[in-house]
């Protein structure tokens, strides 16, 4: 049986799939990790006693953040047949969104993350999903200049799945009959829309 540890990243390096041995810090490895911090996050919102569509759908958004996953960590996803997320996707999420979102009234002010337990986690989610875009952004500029080019589907899709998570979590809110908070802002700041 093989053991789970390899020894072969003590010394902070580790393998891209086609690819070379980069230092575990380098961007493609800081981006394909915030998506799996991001994956796991949504498993512990899966925890959470949630509606078993709402739970079909994560479920879903967890196996296209493996694939989201591949194709990062393979430096040339297209010629090594790992370009997995397409604008259908990104689709899929869009009609997510607009589902959820018939449902909840407009915002006209900024909200604070919270409410019920599977909202909150929905709104922690969400923020680890814009950090994973940032890296994601930080990596397709590097991966431009090197000639290895990412899918624009990529960025698509980790913006909408931040939107999806925000949705969400107003809508798990609402399910649980929490009030939304609205940010209080200083005096004189104007509130708005968020």
């Amino acid at each position: 049986m093989a053991k789970i540890y390899t020894r072969s990243g003590d010394s902070g390096e580790t393998g891209l799939y086609r690819g070379p041995r980069v230092g575990k810090d380098c961007l493609r490895i800081e981006a394909y990790g915030t998506v799996d911090e991001l994956n796991s996050s949504i498993g512990l919102l899966r925890a959470e006693p949630i509606p078993s569509e709402i739970d079909g759908l994560l479920e879903t958004i967890q196996n296209r953040l493996f694939e989201v996953g591949a194709e990062l960590a393979t430096p040339d996803a297209e010629r090594y047949g790992t370009r997995y997320i397409t604008t259908d996707h990104v689709r899929e999420l869009e009609a997510a969104i607009d589902r959820l979102d018939a449902d909840l009234e407009p915002l006209t002010r900024f909200i604070l993350p919270g409410g019920g337990r599977a909202g909150a986690l929905a709104h922690l989610a969400r923020t680890v999903c814009r950090r994973a875009e940032r890296r994601l952004v930080a990596l397709t500029r590097e991966a431009l200049a090197l000639g290895t080019p990412l899918s624009p589907a990529l960025l698509a899709y980790l913006n909408r799945l931040s939107d999806l998570l925000f949705v969400l979590a107003r809508w798990l809110n609402r399910r649980a009959g929490k009030t939304e908070r609205p940010w209080d802002p200083p005096a004189g700041a104007a509130p708005t829309g968020g």
